[in-house]
């Protein structure tokens, strides 16, 4: 049978398990909480893989792949600094977010740092800057339209169409049980399509010579791909730049559709047994970079051609390599990692607008004569029509971005979103003496500087012939480089939110110290 025969037939199974898994998930939602965050339901080991498939989104699979096939080697060092940063940043959620957001009953970040904060104000803000989670969905949609393009010879309508259709169906069933149960039976098959990534970069597979052979392959075709740097693309011109990544992805372990899985957890003594488990797994999903490079090695200039696209570096190299039947199924594998995340997104997009805009927003002030179980209804049902919505959106973004590469397409709504973050999440997760006038002074500032800084709307002319034309020069220089830009503003952010801080009235006492409260940590 050929590559689209077994595509297909792959391809029905994977769809009926997922929706299977959303009947499932809708037998276990008894109320909004569920649906939004499946609290205390899960245990260390499932829901790191779960975890590990939501963090190794479209763009990992796709995206990252795609720009180690157009830069080379200095790529897949961030794709080793990006889980780093991200596990980080759980580690900061564990710290403060998790106990305490357990504590108010939080059902999405917005939730907590209002609670936190003690700041209608800032919820609102929050949820506003949340939005940018559409860029990030609408990534993961492009690479589902790659991916069904690519191994089931559809349309690009068709396939955008397709993978928006099963998502929004088990979403809407199930919710965040949906999401964890279908995430944890993919991060199983992603974590194995690591493992024979490697093994096929390490033995240099499709070239004489082993991983030598694949290097030099590389460097014939153009020198500035192997090095740690690459000095030919804003991307990874320079260490500030590969250390950038890192930095930038720190917040990314506190973004909703990522902190808001710790919630899941059954207890809090096992958070550090599922730190570890997530952790490995995490790493190894971090290493499918090595796939775009080999590639590169394998595939030659091939994906520049007309009809094609760096975002199909990993399919293209599984389709040269294996037969129909084998590439078919580790495309069903690549396809898994795009809905992970996916469905993540579509939960906690949803509840941007059922929990923090209805259920903390609108309805206190106009549906208070609701009794708590009508409204937990009425949020409920708004939990699902929001799924529909937050969908048609996404899909049409998707349309008309279909031509970027799918890391640099999710990083344009991400870096404003962790520079907002930086101040009032990383920072108050950090130190307790964040207060309100700070967090409100971080978030403006982190999400406004990575908007000046990635446009570029500042030009180093104004400058000339003064000692701060060079810096701005520079800035200027990393404008087209999201991950920079957003690590530049959340650590001007941060700095921000500390001064402010420091010069404004504090928090009351008694609230601060609930929050701080740490639960048991220890296995």
């Amino acid at each position: 049978m050929s590559l689209i025969v077994w595509s297909w037939l792959f391809l029905a199974v994977y769809m009926g398990g997922m929706l299977a898994f959303g009947l499932i998930g809708r037998s276990r939602v008894h109320g909004a909480d569920d649906f939004a965050t499946a609290r205390a339901a899960y245990g260390p080991f499932f829901l790191a893989l779960a975890f590990a498939a939501t963090t190794a989104s479209g763009a990992t699979f796709l995206g990252f792949p795609g720009l180690a096939y157009e830069h080379g080697t200095a790529a897949l060092l961030s794709a080793v600094l990006y889980p780093a940063g991200v596990y980080l940043g759980v580690l900061i959620c564990m710290r403060l977010v998790a106990n305490a957001g357990d504590r108010f009953g939080s059902r999405s970040i917005p939730e907590f740092l209002g609670d936190r904060y003690q700041s209608d104000g800032i919820r609102v803000i929050v949820t506003v800057a949340s939005l940018l989670l559409f860029f990030y969905l609408a990534g993961q949609l492009l690479s589902g339209l790659v991916m069904f393009e690519t191994m089931l010879g559809l349309s690009p309508a068709w396939a955008l169409g397709i993978t928006a259709v099963v998502l929004m169906v088990y979403v809407s069933l199930g919710g965040a049980h949906a999401d964890i149960l279908t995430d944890g039976v993919q991060g199983f098959l992603m974590l194995l399509i690591g493992v024979l990534v490697v093994i096929l970069f390490v033995f240099g597979a499709g070239l004489d010579g082993g991983l030598s052979s694949v290097i030099s392959s590389i460097r014939g075709q153009d020198p500035n791909q192997v090095g740690w740097i690459n000095r030919s693309t804003p991307l990874y011109h320079s260490w500030w730049s590969q250390m950038a990544v890192l930095l930038a992805h720190i917040p990314l372990g506190l973004l909703p559709h990522i902190g808001n899985k710790i919630w899941a957890l059954k207890t809090g003594k096992s958070r550090f047994t599922f730190l570890r488990f997530a952790s490995v797994f995490g790493v190894t999903l971090g290493m499918l970079g090595l796939g775009g490079a080999l590639a590169r090695a394998v595939l030659g200039g091939r994906l520049y051609e007309e009809g094609s696209t760096p975002n199909e570096a990993l399919p293209a190299l599984f389709i040269e390599l294996f037969p129909a039947w084998l590439a078919a199924l580790i495309g069903v594998g690549i396809l898994s990692a795009v809905m992970s995340t996916a469905d993540g997104l579509v939960v906690s997009s949803s509840q941007i607008v059922a929990n923090d805009l209805y259920r903390r927003t609108i309805a206190p002030r106009f549906h208070s004569h609701l009794s708590e179980e009508q409204l937990d209804h009425r949020v409920l049902v708004i939990s699902r029509w929001a799924t529909v919505g937050v969908m048609v959106v996404c899909v049409t973004m998707a349309w008309m971005l279909m031509d970027m590469n799918i890391a640099i397409l999710v990083w344009t709504g991400n870096g404003g979103m962790m520079a907002a973050f930086a101040g009032p999440l990383v920072l108050g997760a950090l130190w307790s003496g964040v207060t309100r006038s700070g967090a409100y002074t971080g978030l403006i500032v982190g999400l406004s500087s990575f908007l000046i800084l990635h446009t570029g709307v500042i030009d180093p002319a104004w400058f000339e012939g003064s000692f701060l034309h060079p810096v701005f020069s520079w800035l200027h220089g990393e404008s087209p480089n999201p991950t920079s830009c957003a690590a530049l503003a959340g650590l001007f952010a941060m700095g921000c939110t500390a001064a402010v801080s420091f010069a404004t009235k504090p928090l009351p006492e008694g609230h601060v110290a609930t929050l701080f409260r740490r639960a048991p940590a220890t296995d």
